[in-house]
């Protein structure tokens, strides 16, 4: 046995894993007067013991070759020491995320942003469209005279200013803007302003589109440059009358009818807003249905209770393959093709357009040619631990990606946490993130979340697998929180293994989904059972009781309270 002062090679991030499973496999105890490798402030040392000489030979050959060198012959014009531990390209909430962990953990960081820190979520996403949300929740309530008379309130015709909720949208979106710049600055993370560009192993250049710009160096570098609107060709966006989400929350007009292209998270959050602000709705879906990346039960619901009742008609099956804008008093015009027979179906005519079919990563002009990478279909491949995959299959060290750019799962949240998991790899412990743990939320009104598989999802791994699923669900009509809010609308679904407890899907649509959801995530992410979170005590009377009755409707042959084996990452 060594003694307590041993230190273990894992903890040398200059060292891929391979290497570290080979020397570990040696014994070495600190030696005072040699320098090896640094990560953060410890220095290890080491001294050979009870080696023969064909041993010891072979791994000062190692050292030498594979460690010392930095595998210049891997990696081409590698440097030898680094100006930083990490450098991120990209300041969204994932390169945030992994600067702050980053620093955590001792590692010198520099940030490289080429636009405005906090991305495309805090700028154009996630946070500013929260504002417009809560805006339109609170319209919804005050014009709902028979939800009010129930409740015993009496209110007179409500109105909005549509530059005061425009400014909310982009006052909220500076203040968190400014406080992750000043996290970052607290923490002591140098923010390099302008384009990132990778020039070669271990090498970035940062600085204004068409000059020299300045390098700095770093041991390890994370790719989180996130993603932008797509636009399907035949679109033609002016920013005005044909928009996409970026145009959109700036709020600068509220049309009397407008038609939304794409029914997922960002145009059913949109129809929440301009429905609530007066705006008649038509969504153009290319599928048979609408919502369909959501379970589709719990499309169903929400169709009945988000679109049927609102100012909403919609056409399915059908791709919007030329927009044009308004122009000198003549409407947008939208040309329908059917998408099985590729014929034009119908034409419209509306006062705007919003093109809501997605996002696009954001990898153009990263320089990935100069370390023989290829996108694929804009994405960069990424493995398991979001490490670059090069065009030859093999993985380009001490480069990872994380976020929209990979396309593994395109959420903010995301993004943090693969980022997280990125560091964790980088500072010697080794993490692979379950992505089915991963929560999503759609913040309409009500909301609607999810994690993990979907029923179809499930069905279709339980027979490639060879188990059997079963379905739990709770309604909000039986909650006593619900009830006296007089919002009992709404379906919670439990997708679980019978034999084992294992939760392979939760799905939400009611008041709060969005934060009843994490409940069931959590789960997931730590391996718990139906039968161990059955005895989770949930305070009364609250929301969080409907996922307690959930988890108690289901019903598990196994009867142990064994932790589930760690799910696979995708």
């Amino acid at each position: 046995m060594h003694s307590s002062s041993v230190l273990s090679l894992s903890n040398c991030s200059v060292l891929k894993r391979s290497h570290r499973n080979q020397i570990e496999k040696l014994s070495f105890t600190p030696l005072k007067n040699l320098r090896f490798c640094g990560l953060r402030n410890e220095i290890l040392a080491f001294e050979f013991l009870k080696l023969n000489r064909c041993e010891t030979q072979r791994v000062r050959n190692f050292l030498r070759n594979k460690i010392v060198s930095a595998s210049v012959a891997e990696n081409g014009n590698a440097p030898t020491s680094f100006d930083y531990d990490l450098v991120i390209i990209g300041a969204g909430v994932g390169g945030h995320g992994a600067a702050l962990h980053a620093v955590e953990k001792g590692l010198k960081t520099a940030i490289i942003e080429g636009d405005v820190i906090g991305g495309t979520c805090v700028n154009r996403g996630c946070v500013p469209s929260k504002a417009l949300l809560a805006v339109s929740g609170r319209m919804r309530e005050l014009k709902n005279e028979h939800h009010l008379k129930a409740l015993g309130i009496q209110v007179s015709g409500a109105g909005y200013d549509r530059q005061a909720v425009a400014d909310h949208a982009n006052n909220l979106a500076s203040k968190i803007r400014n406080n992750l710049t000043n996290s970052l600055k607290a923490l002591g993370v140098d923010i390099l302003t302008g384009v990132g560009t990778i020039t070669g192993p271990q090498r970035v250049k940062y600085g204004k589109v068409g000059f020299s710009g300045s390098e700095v160096t770093a041991r390890d570098i994370i790719i989180a440059t996130g993603s932008v609107p797509f636009v399907p060709r035949g679109i033609e966006v002016d920013g005005k009358t044909v928009i996409t989400s970026d145009h959109a929350l700036k709020l600068e007009f509220v049309p009397e009818w407008i038609a939304i292209v794409g029914s997922g998270y960002i145009g059913l959050e949109f129809s929440d807003v301009y429905t609530a602000l007066g705006s008649e709705v038509t969504f153009i879906e290319a599928l048979d249905q609408l919502m369909p990346g959501f379970d589709p039960e719990i499309s169903k619901l929400a169709q009945r209770i988000l679109v049927n009742p609102r100012k909403i008609d919609y056409h399915t099956g059908v791709f919007a393959t030329k927009i044009t804008p308004a122009k000198d008093g003549r409407p947008v015009v939208i040309e329908l093709t059917d998408a099985k027979t590729k014929e034009v179906k119908d034409t419209l005519e509306v006062d705007a357009a919003l093109i809501a079919t997605g996002r696009a990563p954001f990898t153009n002009g990263l320089g990935l040619e100069n370390i023989n990478v290829l996108t694929q279909r804009g994405f960069i491949p990424v493995d398991e631990r979001m490490r670059v995959v090069d065009a030859d299959g093999n993985l380009v060290p001490h480069l990872y990606c994380i976020g929209d750019a990979n396309g593994k799962m395109m959420l903010a949240h995301a993004a943090s946490a693969q980022g997280i998991s990125v560091v964790e790899q980088v500072s010697g412990r080794d993490h692979v993130l379950n992505h089915l743990s991963i929560p999503a939320a759609c913040f309409t009104h009500p909301e609607i979340s999810m994690v993990g598989l979907t029923e179809p999802q499930a069905r279709e791994k339980a027979e490639k697998e060879g188990f059997e699923i079963s379905i739990a669900k709770t309604s909000f009509k039986a909650n006593t929180k619900a009830l006296a809010e007089n919002e009992g609308e709404g379906l919670a679904k439990l997708i679980y293994r019978p034999d084992n407890g294992e939760i392979l899907g939760v799905h939400i649509f009611g008041m709060h989904a969005a934060d009843l959801i994490h409940e069931a995530s959590n789960a997931i992410a730590l391996g718990t059972s139906i039968q161990d979170i059955k005895f989770a005590v949930h305070a009364h009377p609250t929301l969080s009781e409907v996922l307690d009755e959930l988890f108690k409707s289901a019903k598990v042959t196994s009867h142990d309270h064994r932790p589930l084996s760690e799910s696979v990452a995708v």
